[in-house]
């Protein structure tokens, strides 16, 4: 942990002047008499003192009087900047209100004017320039023990497409979770950015575009980059440093799980983030709808990196708990895309990741008559195109099915399948309904309705601090299975009644302790952890591992 190491006052902190301006170690008005004394203070500052209490209080007081989403994002980059212990404070206990500023659906909306907003450059960006010179660009990097990277290429940032270079945005959100709700330290945290140009033509139009000026290049130069980076980020920084990818294309997100994983600590968030916390919810869900998984029937629009990274985890899920081969489990998962339901006489023209899921039978053209020939008794949403989930189709899955469980996962707000307010409508209140982004409570009939949030950040801070405090090599599906049950189990009976099959963020930082403590044992379990011996309780451990974001003394 952050207090375990020791502070290097003598190259890292000067005091004075430039102490105020370190936001690692600037505490602004909270410097005592005594600090401010021996760290030459005296006068660079206003002469009153206040708590780290006062400044959140103040600050989030400052922040609630924005009405613009976007300026509040800013506001809190402004003090991330400033004042690293303060953004943490405020983040850590005002999660449910701040979570959706940092992350979705504001951080998109962050990253469409990343260029017009860009301040002080946060994390590594590496462009086809620094080709050949990766490893010198990581070592410019200050910190040396990085425990966890997360990369994009910024091809696909949520659903608003090929965002280039501003998809910056993306990791500098992503692990502000990390820290704020797994308690991965800031200082082992680095953002990275992969340039290779964008096909986006109103940014490369755009004069305040921060990125190449070009076409996005692909095929053998994308690759020695990408291969040159993953060889440099272990040279630097070890076996054990984790590196998540994020919002990369399909076609290169498949392929680069499958080329990195056996070799690299390597976790890719939107196929198997995603499907951890979907699985989560449909365990759950059980308790609310009845039966056990495999009497299930589930019915998938979408069939990109979510869609088919949740199939599989579902598969894989029911053939753990009923000793059938995955083969036969997938055959109880349909799978819809932009052609129509995913059947075997389509085979042949299908990309790999689709073959898998391709079953007999005639041909279907659409969703609702997909849902009609199928009749599922999960309907859930990964297309990233808005209201695809009609009044016909919400229907449709609730004329069989007395509770019908509805995911409608895409992000940000604006694509999501369906609102809350659809799902409990059309179904006459009977909906189990989660969403990607969040949706506020709904009346329906006199009954007021909480829609859960299938939000990926239930999953990966408690997952990625599993594998630091085990020091695993290598990420398993089994892993991701223990980090699911270990969410589901959270869900208390109080929540049930509320229709919710997720545990309310406001106890995020207990769940990422639960998950990470599982998916450690996992780790140690399938002889993949590194740090021994293993500690007697691993809940304990993780949460005495959990950066804290309050203020140190300095002597």
């Amino acid at each position: 942990t952050e207090d375990q190491l020791v502070t290097p006052w003598t190259y890292s902190v000067a005091s004075g002047y430039s102490l105020l301006r370190d936001p690692q170690y600037n505490k602004g008005l909270a410097f005592t008499e005594k600090e401010r004394d021996a760290h030459y203070l005296r006068g660079l500052l206003p002469p009153a003192t206040a708590s780290q209490q006062l400044q959140e209080r103040k600050l989030m007081n400052t922040i609630r009087q924005y009405q613009v989403p976007l300026q509040k994002y800013m506001a809190l980059t402004e003090l991330q900047e400033r004042n690293e212990r303060l953004f943490y404070k405020l983040l850590i206990d005002n999660v449910e209100e701040l979570l959706p500023i940092v992350y979705t659906p504001t951080v998109g909306e962050a990253c469409q004017k990343f260029g017009s907003i860009f301040r002080r450059p946060q994390g590594l960006y590496i462009s086809l320039k620094e080709k050949g010179k990766v490893l010198e660009v990581l070592k410019n990097w200050p910190e040396r023990t990085v425990q966890v990277i997360v990369v994009t290429d910024g091809e696909r940032i949520l659903g608003l497409g090929d965002l280039g270079c501003q998809g910056m945005g993306i990791p500098v959100g992503k692990l502000a979770l990390y820290t704020a709700l797994g308690g991965v330290r800031p200082s082992a945290c680095l953002p990275v950015t992969i340039d290779v140009g964008t096909n986006n033509e109103q940014l490369l139009e755009d004069e305040f575009y921060i990125g190449l000026r070009q076409k996005r290049t692909r095929g053998k130069e994308y690759e020695d980059l990408l291969q040159e980076f993953m060889s440099a980020v272990k040279q630097n920084y070890g076996e054990k440093v984790i590196v998540q990818f994020e919002d990369f294309a399909n076609h290169n997100a498949f392929e680069l799980l499958s080329r990195y994983r056996t070799s690299h600590l390597v976790f890719n968030d939107d196929i198997q983030g995603t499907a951890s916390v979907v699985l989560a919810g449909v365990v759950a869900a059980l308790k609310l709808i009845g039966g056990s998984m495999s009497e299930h029937r589930f019915l998938f629009l979408g069939a990109g990196e979510a869609g088919t990274g949740i199939a599989e985890l579902i598969a894989l899920e029911i053939s753990k708990k009923t000793k059938v081969p995955v083969e036969e489990t997938r055959k109880k998962i349909w799978l819809v895309d932009s052609k129509g339901l995913i059947v075997s006489s389509r085979k042949d023209s299908l990309q790999h990741f689709k073959q898998p899921w391709a079953h007999e039978h005639e041909p279907v053209k659409d969703l609702l008559d997909a849902v009609k020939a199928i009749k599922p008794t999960v309907l859930i949403g990964s297309s990233g195109v808005g209201r695809t989930f009609t009044k016909e189709v919400i229907e449709a899955v609730s004329s069989f099915n007395e509770k019908p469980l509805i995911l409608a996962l895409s992000n940000p707000t604006s694509q999501s399948e369906c609102t809350a307010e659809e799902a409990y409508t059309y179904s006459e209140g009977r909906a189990i309904f989660a969403s990607g982004s969040p949706f506020d409570p709904v009346e329906y009939n006199g009954k007021v309705f909480i829609p859960g949030q299938s939000n990926n950040a239930y999953i990966f801070p408690g997952f990625g601090l599993g594998l630091v405090i085990s020091g695993a090599i290598r990420v398993h599906d089994d892993m991701l299975l223990a980090a699911s049950e270990a969410l589901a189990g959270l869900v208390s009976e109080e929540n049930f009644a509320q229709g919710l099959i997720y545990p309310p963020l406001s106890n995020i930082r207990k769940i990422s302790a639960q998950i990470a403590a599982n998916v450690a044992a996992k780790a140690y379990d399938l002889g993949v952890a590194t740090r021994l011996p293993r500690p007697e309780n691993l809940l304990k451990y993780a949460e005495s591992c959990m950066y804290s974001p309050i203020y140190r003394n300095y002597r």
